[in-house]
């Protein structure tokens, strides 16, 4: 049984892009799996999707609302519904375009793989949009946060980083499984401006920090202020609909 988690809350992403990602996923596995989703609002999410309530955490606004939510995962089996085993966490909007199969395969032994974090590559910091974890392996990166969380927050500009250089061992995904977006699918300046984005062979999953996210690439949109236009411009990615359905 391959376990999927993802989590949504807010008002950012609607029940479509859990219901998208499920059905990605399932295209791209073999094998029985099970799709969990952690959620603050589960109308609209399909009944294959095995739904429970979106833990809080206890930080300050506004950061108990961002990334630093998703550190929740990292609770042990009885704070986290009785969930056990090894599970693929897949953040709402990256698109799948290759099989699932080799991220359960890939070094079994260990509890926590992640993405490459491409925007500082080298850095040994993951992208925390795919990776691996074993519940409970980690628990204390949830406490440490909770009990020190003003130093914390001081020394770490975002939830990933925090878990980059507070984890005991980290080991990353083969670099061309996971790719981002704006990084590796839109042409340089000026070539965007008349060469669409492009899809590379080996990716399994394509990541879409920020904007633009999947429903507006494919369209050819990316939202900002008009005196960003001249280079964050791209033209309709429309690959994406194959995969993105």
């Amino acid at each position: 049984m391959k376990q999927f988690i993802c989590m949504k809350w807010g008002k950012l992403y609607g029940p479509d892009y859990v219901n998208t990602l499920y059905r990605m996923v399932s295209r791209n596995v073999t094998g029985p799996i099970r799709f969990v989703c952690l959620t603050d609002d589960a109308q609209g999410i399909l009944p294959e999707v095995e739904t429970f309530p979106c833990p809080e955490i206890d930080l300050p606004a506004p950061h108990n609302n961002r990334g630093w939510r998703k550190l929740n995962l990292y609770a042990p089996s009885e704070r986290l519904f009785g969930l056990e085993g090894d599970w693929l966490y897949l953040d709402l909007d990256v698109v799948v375009t290759g099989s699932l199969d080799p991220f359960f395969e890939y070094r079994p032994e260990e509890d926590f793989i992640v993405m490459q974090n491409w925007t500082q590559p080298g850095s040994g910091i993951g992208n925390t949009s795919c990776y691996r974890f074993r519940v409970g392996s980690h628990s204390y990166l949830l406490d440490d946060l909770v009990e020190q969380q003003d130093e914390i927050l001081s020394r770490f500009r975002n939830s990933q980083t925090y878990i980059s250089r507070s984890i005991r061992r980290i080991e990353f995904w083969p670099d061309d499984w996971c790719v981002l977006f704006k990084t590796h699918c839109v042409p340089p300046w000026p070539q965007r401006f008349w060469k669409e984005p492009t899809l590379p062979q080996t990716a399994h999953v394509v990541a879409f920090p920020g904007v633009p996210n999947p429903h507006q690439a494919v369209r050819g949109e990316w939202p900002a202020p008009w005196h960003k236009k001249v280079y964050k411009f791209i033209r309709p990615a429309r690959w994406i609909a194959e995969y993105w359905r």
